[in-house]
């Protein structure tokens, strides 16, 4: 989607999973946890492209990828609705300043409205101000009764050996399957 004469907005596909990942890399830098950015090309081109896990959009300015938002649908129990939540979004530093950010932003704001969400949801780390006062400017409000919780690697596996034996994981209802 064209927005003006420098800047579009466009929906990735697999052909970008190599760009997506340099995006990830540079996020991963600018927030200083390059050593844990391990998604690969093929990562990308599985889950978000093939298996359509999350979804991604890319910001051009005169031509040149500049930022991108990837996002996924979760679910609001005590709305009784979908919403969105944003994994990821970036706008390298030499195109800041150019309303990118807010109109990726925007744009996903209008993908939850149009999808019937109740609400679009992401994390920032506290330490970035400069995204936390885009953010507030936006309207977003700080959840600071909240603490995100999260399980990996050999905790996550032994937290799954506690299944084990018990029979197999029920089969998911609805088209819900493959998300």
């Amino acid at each position: 989607m064209q927005i003006d004469e420098h800047t579009r907005l466009r929906f990735a596909s697999a052909k970008d999973a190599p760009l997506v990942v340099e995006f990830v890399h540079l996020l991963a830098e600018y927030e200083h946890m390059a050593d844990q950015a391990q998604a690969t090309v093929e990562d990308f081109r599985k889950y978000v492209f093939e298996e359509k896990k999350a979804e991604v959009i890319i910001v051009e300015y005169d031509g040149q990828p500049a930022g991108f938002a990837l996002f996924f649908h979760n679910f609001s129990t005590f709305l009784g609705r979908p919403g969105i939540y944003i994994e990821d979004l970036f706008v390298k530093p030499e195109f800041r300043g150019k309303g990118l950010g807010k109109l990726l932003l925007a744009f996903i704001a209008r993908l939850a409205t149009e999808r019937n969400c109740g609400r679009l949801e992401w994390s920032c780390l506290d330490w970035n101000e400069p995204s936390i006062a885009f953010y507030k400017s936006h309207g977003a409000r700080p959840m600071s009764e909240w603490t995100a919780y999260r399980v990996t690697g050999h905790e996550l596996a032994e937290l799954a050996a506690e299944a084990e034996g018990r029979g197999p994981p029920p089969e998911p209802a609805g088209n819900f399957s493959k998300r």
